[in-house]
């Protein structure tokens, strides 16, 4: 509250007027409304008994109030919107404004030293803690009937929170994926490879097969990071990409402005990617695309040997082979990680997605070949 109510304060005087509340906050407010009216509501029966022994602590009604009502609904709101308020927290923390805001809030002795980050998380914390609230008023009630009503109320607020944990790693995948979207692009075949001349009559046609449908949130990036080939005349840093079904490698591009013009250094940096890309986006960088998209079924992976390794100084290194279906190889890929240890991950990685992209292929085939019983009635 010490954070929303001094940014409201700033913008009535006319300061970061252009800083989203509702972005940042969502139903803050309202959440804290519907709290403070629950444990008010729940503190005023144990007062009640403790005045009087005769009265029960029937908490019955209280808790069909609220459970039942819109106590778990405002922090299903509230928790949607939390990796969005942290999203849009990291891209406000640049600006020096922003910043003198954070520092003045944060020195607030009722902050107790925590930072915006770690409180917009707390109601989070609230939700996952209501049903060992309730777990123990059941233990503790004598009444069958009030018993059976309690449990209800702890089943639903648990299926509540697994129903929203489901939707927040939905929506944590959906902006990890909207952000790709915005950093990789994908050349038209002309620009790729020079061998390959369109008239620009036939460009039009062309464009309108858009490569970026390939990237879809049902895709789950497995790994990702920066790599080098192992090229004799120069030095190229790649980014590659490993998704549960291809590896896409693209090329690393510092511009500050994106491929058509537009300008990615406004984009925010999704708090879900790595610290490297996250970087990569704020300084309004990209990765193009260096070749097609490599199916895993498609994909053989192959480690430097030694000799090799001391003959040509290739330290850290492994090849990407990328064979059609007809088992002819049509690209290479030589590539160097930083250290010993990552190159190992990456070959741990890039084997394991293999394995598990397989065993989904056959496990698919046995479902296609497998057809039920024939009917007597046909």
């Amino acid at each position: 509250k010490i954070f929303m109510n001094t940014l409201k304060y700033l913008q009535s005087n006319e300061f970061l007027l252009d800083v989203d509340l509702w972005r940042l906050f969502a139903n803050l407010e309202e959440l804290n409304k519907m709290s403070l009216g629950f444990v008010s509501s729940f503190f005023e029966i144990v007062k009640e008994h403790v005045n009087n022994s005769e009265s029960s602590m029937d908490f019955t009604f209280i808790l069909r109030k609220y459970f039942q009502g819109d106590l778990c609904q405002t922090h299903q709101i509230y928790c949607l919107n939390y990796s969005s308020a942290v999203f849009y927290l990291e891209n406000l923390r640049q600006r020096e404004d922003f910043g003198i805001y954070l520092k003045w809030c944060e020195q607030n002795k009722l902050c107790k030293r925590l930072h915006l980050p770690e409180l917009l998380v707390a109601p989070l914390h609230r939700l996952t803690r209501y049903p060992l609230l309730l777990n123990n008023i059941w233990k503790r009630c004598t009444d069958e009937r009030e018993k059976g009503f309690i449990w209800s109320v702890k089943e639903k607020v648990e299926k509540s929170i697994w129903d929203l944990e489901g939707k927040v790693k939905w929506l944590d995948n959906f902006q990890k994926f909207r952000q790709l979207h915005e950093v990789i692009i994908w050349p038209q075949v002309w620009d790729r490879d020079k061998r390959f001349f369109v008239p620009e009559c036939l460009k039009q046609s062309l464009r309108e097969n858009i490569s970026e449908n390939i990237l879809s949130s049902t895709n789950r990036l497995v790994h990702e990071g920066r790599l080098t080939p192992a090229e004799s005349t120069r030095l190229l840093d790649v980014y590659l990409f490993l998704f549960d079904d291809f590896l896409l490698i693209t090329k690393i591009k510092r511009n500050k402005k994106k491929h058509g013009g537009s300008d990615t250094s406004s984009i925010p940096a999704c708090p879900s990617l790595s610290p490297e890309l996250q970087s990569l986006v704020r300084e309004g960088g990209f990765c193009t695309v260096l070749d097609q998209p490599i199916p895993l079924d498609r994909l053989f992976l192959r480690n430097v040997d030694p000799l090799h390794v001391t003959v040509f100084s290739l330290q850290n290194a492994f090849l990407i082979q990328h064979e059609n279906r007809y088992g002819q190889c049509i690209a290479v890929f030589l590539l160097q990680a930083q250290t010993e240890t990552a190159k190992k991950t990456w070959m741990s990685q890039i084997e394991t997605a293999i394995a598990n992209s397989t065993k989904q292929h056959e496990s698919k085939k046995r479902t296609v070949f497998c057809f039920p019983a024939e009917s007597s009635g046909i």
